[in-house]
């Protein structure tokens, strides 16, 4: 069971395999993604207990200096955020698609769970910087009341960092649409 996740990400290839490499010594982490993202940039992403994920994150941020770009600890992560990254979830019921578009992929992330946590909703998908020029953005899905509350709450910490691009509710979204993105 993941208790907390956390995340460096860097503009640095170099520095954020550097910073993998002190953030699992630092702490009892396990490393769920450590790669190169658009446009060149690198995401160390690690789990474990709340403690060694923050001590391990703190260790990435030290050593990477002025190469990283963002980064985040999440106690208590929402069980549907790992499942939702890179993979689209089979959902039939869409009733409202809620979207939140970020420069960096820490923030996505937190806006994603803090969405998650603050309404009825279920992620569809959680994109990850990959061939889109280092933004991400996550496809939200519930009733349409609760994708507003959720992506506001989720857009409301993208945009305390600066790092909000867009927000976006679209009510009864169409089947095809959906089945474009999905």
């Amino acid at each position: 069971m993941i208790h907390a996740i956390g995340l460096v990400e860097l503009t640095s290839i170099a520095q954020g395999i550097e910073c993998a490499d002190i953030m699992v010594k630092t702490a009892d982490v396990t490393i769920l993604a450590a790669k190169t993202i658009c446009p060149g940039k690198y995401i160390v992403l690690v789990s474990g207990d709340v403690s060694g994920v923050q001590q391990s994150v703190n260790a990435g941020i030290d050593l990477g200096a002025e190469t990283v770009v963002d980064s985040f600890v999440i106690p208590n992560v929402h069980p549907s955020i790992l499942p939702a990254i890179g993979r689209a979830n089979t959902l039939k019921d869409i009733k409202a698609l809620g979207i939140i578009e970020t420069y960096s992929v820490a923030s996505l992330i937190e806006a994603a769970d803090a969405a998650v946590k603050a309404g009825d909703v279920e992620p569809l998908l959680i994109h990850l910087a990959f061939g889109i020029g280092g933004k991400s953005y996550t496809l939200l899905t519930g009733e349409v009341a609760s994708v507003k509350a959720a992506v506001e709450e989720g857009s409301a910490l993208a945009s305390e960092k600066g790092l909000l691009i867009r927000q976006v509710v679209i009510p009864r979204p169409a089947k095809q649409l959906i089945e474009s993105l999905v």
